[in-house]
């Protein structure tokens, strides 16, 4: 049994890990500010404590007799990954840490060079082998989980409408969060994927049409697929937050993640597009199709607290 740190145990991501986690057997210590960062879902014994990624020697605190940290980055973090995957990565180094696993939430480009936003991700992973520790990072490129936030679910749900910014013909990987936390899992303690990074996907590329059939099967009606513009998607996105960003930092957001969306439809590089085959030759774990996951969720709304986005 392991004792694992994971850093934004409170968002989806962060609460899949700790889910899988306990599910394997390992002890969880999830840095988080509110005391029920699981938004009501019973974990058993987890360790709750208090940690700052823009501080690092609260994170070597955080980090004290662990056997591995599990980092996601957030949606809206106040410095960029390069400053906080290096602040982890010293944190770990100094508190004896024995494996590092980053979900980067994002495809990660195979070779030099900048594409799109996606090359920051190239270079913080450059910046977290620079502090020596022992690290695996994992290029999750798209979940299925995203179906379930505040700005899918209520379209599906309420309307019966499937909205995307995907365009008819964009190929994807859809991976489910429990699958994610998984792999993140498997790294623990496998010396062979130390310095190894990894793109992850699900067991199936889908086209939207595709999608639309399975949600429509689970749900037991008509879903209609009906794609937004990138933009329109930005500001769909943006307002899922609520009150929990300032009006004034929506725009920003809508337009960037606009930009993103607009960038993954036409690029040849196909970001969300992954041969799993040598990835499940190398970790074999059994993941789940799209249709096993629709399965298993609640397609209605309830009074249960779900993170908005992030």
């Amino acid at each position: 049994m392991a004792l694992v740190v994971v850093f934004g145990a409170a968002g989806r991501q962060g609460i899949a890990q700790a889910r899988q986690l306990k599910a394997a057997g390992h002890a969880v210590r999830a840095i988080a500010r509110r005391p029920d960062p699981f938004l009501g879902e019973d974990l058993g014994e987890v360790e709750i404590v208090a940690a700052d990624v823009y501080d690092e020697d609260s994170c070597v605190r955080a980090m004290q007799g662990a056997d591995a940290v599990f980092y996601t980055h957030p949606v809206r973090a106040l410095v960029d990954r390069v400053q906080a995957v290096t602040t982890i990565g010293r944190a770990a180094v100094r508190a004896g840490v024995g494996r590092v696993v980053w979900n980067v939430s994002e495809w990660i480009p195979d070779k030099a060079g900048d594409p799109f936003t996606y090359g920051a991700n190239t270079v913080a992973l450059n910046a977290l082998w620079r502090t020596g520790a022992p690290a695996t990072a994992f290029g999750s490129v798209l979940f299925m989980d995203n179906l379930l936030t505040n700005w899918a679910f209520p379209f599906l749900v309420n309307e019966g409408r499937y909205v995307y910014a995907h365009h008819p013909d964009l190929e994807c990987s859809w991976i489910s969060l429990d699958d994610v936390a998984k792999f993140m899992i498997a790294a623990i303690d496998r010396p062979d994927l130390e310095g190894a990074w990894l793109n992850i996907g699900g067991p199936e590329i889908l086209k939207p049409p595709q999608v639309v059939r399975i949600l429509s099967d689970a749900m037991g009606r008509p879903i209609k697929y009906d794609p937004s513009t990138p933009a329109q998607f930005g500001r769909n996105l943006a307002n899922a937050f609520g009150e929990e960003i300032p009006e004034a930092d929506k725009q920003g957001l809508a337009e960037t993640i606009g930009r993103f969306y607009e960038f993954n439809n036409t690029t040849p590089l196909k970001p969300f597009r992954v041969n799993m085959a040598p990835v499940l030759e190398r970790i074999p774990i059994e993941l789940e199709t799209m249709a096993q996951w629709a399965a298993r969720q609640e397609w209605r709304i309830t009074n249960k607290p779900r993170p908005p986005a992030g």
